[in-house]
């Protein structure tokens, strides 16, 4: 993600000499998100990607690396974490967390295809399914409270109108009863910046570091928030057919899931509303960062409040 700490090839050279990865020669930060330090790793052999953690301790990521090197092992496309030679995976880089995984091939698409939004939905069912056998679980550190604690903070930075449109969600949100849909592993950021295409080929899924268990639709809600529009916010639906028909073809929706999906979809704008909104107010320090505009969501909250107006969005 954007580089908040800055290292060096030699500091680079020195953490990673008990890996069997070849000879480190080159360090590439890596400007894009806005929550870890992410740099490419070049050796003879191969390349990485290091992730320096801002925000996790040691004792949480755990829980991270398990998952990929589970999804990994059940064919879901997504990096591979590295262990040196004495199986450890997690070291300390300036006193942060740091992890190294394999480096999939492809670039992000700012303009997806009905093709490619299929083959996502696809994948993000695969990966659904692959994370029912995953034993190890982990709290939604974005859920419902989060959201209302953030709230909080950034509602005085608001308009009134704006006020009142974060009041009526949270006041939908609270009559939502998410207990009773299908649960398990979620990627919970699956947007176009994370996931890769080589050519037309899907790469792979990456940034798992917000991985929970949560809601299974939650998560597609997010997905398709984000690569199903069209510019003024609104669904595609042709690639939002593609995405939903793909998906449900390998994990079809209960009438449970079906009867809450507009709600899902708007409790999932309302979450990167207020993330970005907090981002944008109260910014990291950090070499590369940039905060990412958050009236963006606030659009896409709009035309999803505007579907569950008859349930108490005005």
């Amino acid at each position: 993600m954007s580089v908040f700490t800055t290292i060096t090839l030699v500091e680079v050279q020195a953490l990673l000499r008990d890996f069997s990865i070849g000879e480190v020669n080159e360090l590439q930060g890596i400007a894009a998100g806005i929550t870890n330090t992410n740099y490419f790793v070049t050796t003879d052999k191969a390349r990485y990607v290091l992730t320096i953690f801002e925000e996790n301790e040691m004792a949480e990521l755990s829980y991270f690396v398990d998952l990929m090197t589970h999804l990994a092992k059940h064919n879901v496309p997504c990096p591979k974490p590295i262990f040196d030679k004495q199986g450890i995976s997690l070291h300390l880089l300036k006193n942060k967390p740091a992890l190294l995984v394999s480096c999939l091939n492809g670039k992000d698409t700012e303009l997806p295809s009905v093709d490619q939004c299929a083959q996502v939905g696809h994948a993000l069912a695969q990966m659904h399914i692959a994370g029912q056998s995953f034993k190890h679980k982990s709290h939604n550190l974005r859920g419902a409270d989060w959201r209302i604690a953030t709230a909080a903070k950034v509602k005085d930075k608001l308009s009134i109108t704006d006020q009142e449109l974060l009041k009526q969600v949270l006041d939908y949100q609270a009559k939502l009863d998410l207990s009773i849909l299908p649960q398990g592993v979620i990627h919970g950021d699956l947007f176009r910046d994370n996931v890769l295409f080589d050519g037309e080929r899907l790469g792979g899924f990456i940034d798992f570091y917000y991985a929970c268990d949560d809601v299974l639709a939650f998560d597609v809600a997010v997905a398709v928030n984000d690569w199903c529009l069209t510019e003024t916010a609104e669904f595609d639906k042709p690639r939002l057919n593609a995405f939903m028909h793909a998906y449900t073809k390998i994990r079809p929706f209960n009438e449970v899931e079906q009867q809450a999906w507009q709600g899902l979809l708007c409790i999932a704008a309302l979450r990167f509303w207020l993330s970005r909104l907090y981002d944008w107010h109260y910014p990291h320090v950090g070499e590369l960062t940039h905060a990412k505009d958050p009236d963006h969501f606030k659009q896409i909250l709009l035309h999803r409040a505007k579907q569950i107006a008859p349930q108490g969005i005005h």
